[in-house]
């Protein structure tokens, strides 16, 4: 809005637009006040006429002489000087004079005055007509005569048999005083209306200043530029966003909140009735402003809240999500490259170290002790050596894993074993799945038997068709029972934080949450100090990941 080429701010739109919108409705107000109170005023005005109207003509000398003068007794101009001074003059004007009425008229029956204000006017024909009092009808009417515009009331004057009409008599009461009225009604009114008018000013100033405090000083421009810029980012972005106000009901969730949290995108709903987990809400509320590793559905997220402040007032709070799923599949499978090109090192030196003995022997011309020597190596194989038993597992992939699994607990001077029942003569069809579930285990298993006297994991695989059953027990501490309830969910461990990126408590809750996604489950079956190991055993059931035949995941 502009005015005289100038941009006027919102906050002064308001108060003009409240103060002309005050203004209009007091003056189609005062406009309905002065109408109905003239009407008012000129219907009682008109009673007073009328009361006084019927008195008179009540009044018995009234009577007697209004009948003196009936049609039948010619009343001319030459009785006008007996009228001035006759009984009904002089009564006439007494009431006149006593009531404040403009005038007080009385005729006979053929309308010809016998009283009037102007003796002047005596024995003429009154000047508007008389026929509806003549006719035994009392009348209300605002008329203009002789004397000027008045409220009159006319009422017959009846003869004193009280039947016969002898006349009438007509009073008038000045339209000039029912103006004056008329005018201190209003100025009256007026005042009231400055005073309501000074009070819609007043507040519609405290509703523009309570816009502009809602608006953080912004205009309806910066306003919409604002909506469009935010409309574009939230939903644009790669994070997800649920925004709330201070009483906790959400104003905004994008697009990608949505898809990994799975929650309702209704604005205005408490926080709580939109559907996030427990372990989101308590993130949410704390707004720690750092980084919290959560599961939500088979989604790894990272969630960060904090608190929003503007010149130090609270507006509500923001939480941003990250979707890590991807990434923690990718950390999973570059630690089992990595485990596996230890063990690739550690056996290219091993070989080296055979093929020199190999080729010493054979540069020495002593061919029977070499062919001896291959028939050793050849008994022994390299995976053999690294993990005993591993001729039980048909999948390569799945083979490859432990090797490289069993490297990385002998750095951790923990001795990985195969458990007597392992059997698994089939392929794996999902070797992600597997792998996150089976590393996930070991990783934790490993962690825990470094801290016992003797450090031993002990990992059994069982085939069950396609479905893969996996034991996963340890020599450690086993699970505390006041951790035992909740050891599946995110961000509980048994173990310090030490440091680690995204913090502790997210293995098993993966490993649960994968096992689910294909139909299985990861349960908790001895919390320590049982037989066997004397640590914590887990158990899984991962169904349809195998398959008969070649490895369904090896590229063509």
């Amino acid at each position: 809005m502009k005015v005289f080429g100038r941009a006027v701010r919102l906050r002064t739109q308001i108060v003009l637009l409240q103060v002309v919108l005050v203004a209009l409705t007091l003056g189609i107000a005062f406009g309905v006040f002065a109408y109905v109170g003239e009407q008012r005023l000129s219907g009682e005005y008109g009673q007073r006429a009328l009361a006084i109207a019927r008195t008179v003509a009540a009044d018995p000398a009234v009577r007697a002489e209004t009948a003196g003068y009936s049609s039948a007794i010619a009343v001319g101009p030459e009785s006008a000087a007996e009228l001035a001074g006759g009984p009904l003059q002089r009564f006439a004007e007494q009431t006149r004079t006593r009531t404040g009425a403009l005038y007080v008229v009385v005729t006979d029956d053929a309308g010809i005055r016998l009283a009037h204000p102007d003796i002047g006017r005596l024995g003429e024909r009154v000047s508007t007509d008389p026929s509806a009092a003549l006719g035994g009808a009392e009348v209300v009417i605002s008329e203009r005569g002789t004397l000027g515009e008045s409220v009159r009331a006319k009422v017959p004057v009846l003869g004193p048999d009280g039947e016969r009409v002898v006349g009438e008599v007509s009073v008038g009461i000045s339209t000039a005083a029912v103006r004056e009225q008329l005018m201190r009604d209003l100025r009256r009114g007026a005042v009231f209306a400055a005073v309501a008018l000074l009070a819609g000013v007043a507040g519609s100033l405290l509703l523009a200043r309570r816009w502009h405090g809602l608006t953080l000083g912004l205009q309806p421009a910066e306003l919409a530029e604002l909506v469009r810029e935010q409309d574009a980012v939230l939903h644009g972005i790669g994070e997800g966003v649920v925004a709330v106000d201070n009483r906790w009901r959400t104003t905004v969730v994008n697009d990608e909140a949505r898809r990994l949290l799975g929650v309702d995108a209704v604005s205005g709903r408490a926080v709580d009735e939109i559907g996030l987990t427990e372990r989101t809400l308590e993130v949410f509320r704390a707004a720690e402003e750092r980084p919290v590793p959560a599961a939500v559905g088979d989604r790894l997220v990272v969630l960060t809240a904090r608190r929003v402040t503007r010149d130090g007032r609270p507006l509500g709070a923001v939480l941003s999500v990250r979707d890590r799923t991807d990434v923690e599949t990718l950390t999973r499978q570059l630690d089992a490259v990595r485990s596996l090109s230890t063990v690739l090192r550690a056996q290219r030196h091993e070989f080296a170290n055979r093929l020199h003995l190999l080729s010493g022997l054979l540069h020495t011309d002593r061919p029977a002790e070499a062919t001896r020597y291959v028939d050793e190596l050849l008994g022994s194989g390299p995976l053999g050596a690294a993990l005993p038993g591993m001729d039980t597992l048909r999948d390569p992939y799945l083979q490859a894993f432990l090797a490289a699994k069993a490297a990385h607990a002998r750095e951790s001077d923990v001795t990985l074993r195969l458990g007597p029942n392992t059997w698994v003569d089939a392929n794996l069809v999902a070797p992600v799945e597997v792998t996150t579930v089976m590393g996930n285990l070991l990783d934790n298993a490993i962690e825990a038997a470094r801290g016992a006297g003797e450090r031993i994991v002990e990992i059994e695989l069982v085939q069950e068709g396609t479905t893969l059953h996996l034991a996963v027990a340890d020599s450690g501490g086993g699970v505390p029972p006041e951790s035992r309830a909740a050891i599946f969910a995110e961000g509980v461990s048994t173990k310090p934080g030490d440091g680690v990126p995204g913090g502790r408590g997210v293995g098993l809750a993966l490993a649960r949450q994968t096992a689910r996604a294909v139909g299985g489950d990861v349960v908790l079956a001895e919390s320590g100090g049982g037989e066997g190991l004397g640590g914590a055993e887990f158990l899984a059931r991962l169904p349809g990941v195998l398959v008969e035949g070649e490895a369904a995941w090896a590229p063509s």
